[in-house]
């Protein structure tokens, strides 16, 4: 028997679309949208480092949204190791335009 879920769901999670992600665990904060927004308009979904300003997007953002399934690492930098690179996910990609529809 399945565990029950809290959250709505995901269209085609059970099918595997958004790889293991099933349900939403909290809205996005507007840190969060912001640094997920951004991926929107880049080739591959890829997701900043800075913000517009040019400061450096707080890790713990980053990281908050790679836990939620919103945002996933992408590749290793060479040259700053301690650097998050990610990309938006397909559930990234969702619950962004979820925001937008309502």
């Amino acid at each position: 028997m399945p565990e029950p879920r809290s959250g709505p769901v995901y269209p085609g999670s059970d099918s595997g679309q958004f790889e293991g992600v099933s349900s939403v665990q909290s809205r996005p904060s507007d840190a969060q949208r912001r640094y997920l927004s951004r991926g929107l308009e880049q080739p591959g979904g890829k997701l900043p480092i800075f913000d517009v300003d040019g400061r450096q997007i707080d890790r713990k953002t980053i990281e908050s949204c790679v836990e939620r399934g919103w945002a996933e690492p992408w590749f290793a930098n060479p040259i700053k190791s301690n650097w998050l690179i990610c990309r938006l996910t397909p559930a990234g990609k969702y619950i962004l335009m979820e925001g937008i529809n309502k």
